[in-house]
């Protein structure tokens, strides 16, 4: 399979500046394996929007892929509770 290229969008380096460093790092390494399998273990399609996420610890990172173009757009990273709310 070809490997996705990642994209993110600009309010994402935001999101990561509050999100405490042991945490951060797994977030990454998570964000780095979409590039190789976006549809992979744990992708869940959210019903609404043409959006998928997948959880890393208490955390989850919202994304779009765009298969046509092979990149895979990081839109959100935030905890569970809030990132939902206005992606």
């Amino acid at each position: 399979m070809a490997k996705y290229k990642l994209t993110f969008k600009k309010s994402v380096t935001k999101d990561l500046r509050s999100i405490p460093k042991k945490d951060l790092s797994r977030i990454l390494k998570r964000i780095e394996t979409l590039a190789e399998e976006p549809r992979g273990e744990g992708c869940i399609k959210l019903s609404v929007q043409e959006r998928y996420r997948v959880r890393q610890g208490l955390y989850r990172i919202v994304y779009e892929i765009r298969d046509d173009v092979l990149v895979v757009h990081v839109v959100k990273v935030g905890h569970r509770g809030g990132v939902y709310k206005a992606t």
